[in-house]
């Protein structure tokens, strides 16, 4: 019995299955969107935070986005044969030269600009004006601070 009730409660009260539900949700709107341009949004992700912060050494960008080193090669990796990011030779240890933007890249950002606008229109509407807010404030208010 004990099992049923602990089952109920994770089901119908769990935050991570709620935000991991909507992650996959708005994740979708903006794939779709982006998909023409041959761009996912995780990767549209990474290519702001090089463009505010560029040139910006992985581990920045890890630590910014929360990225694992290995799925954050793996982007950067794809990133650079579709020449939207280049490595800035810096020494002989490529792990710590930082990334930018390439001129393809800032080109690509403002080429989706209009398909990016649909999609945050999109989810803005399936969450409703309270809940955008509420997801924003939330979101500024963690990256803010530290969970221990």
């Amino acid at each position: 019995m004990a099992a049923k009730s602990i089952i109920d409660e994770i089901a119908s009260k769990c935050l991570i299955r709620r935000v991991r539900t909507l992650n996959r949700a708005l994740t979708n709107v903006y794939d779709e969107e982006l998909r023409p341009f041959g761009l996912k949004v995780s990767q549209l992700n990474l290519l702001i935070v090089i463009g505010k912060r560029g040139p910006v050494r992985r581990i920045d960008i890890g630590e910014t986005i929360g990225l694992d080193p290995s799925t954050l090669t793996r982007n950067l990796k794809v990133m650079q044969r579709n020449g939207w990011v280049e490595e800035v030779l810096e020494g002989t240890d490529g792990r710590t030269n930082p990334v930018r933007l390439t001129a393809k890249g800032r080109k690509l950002i403002e080429r989706i600009a209009p398909a990016w606008r649909k999609a945050q229109a999109k989810t803005s509407k399936l969450l409703g004006k309270d809940a955008s807010t509420i997801l924003i404030k939330t979101s500024d208010a963690l990256r803010n601070s530290t969970v221990t």
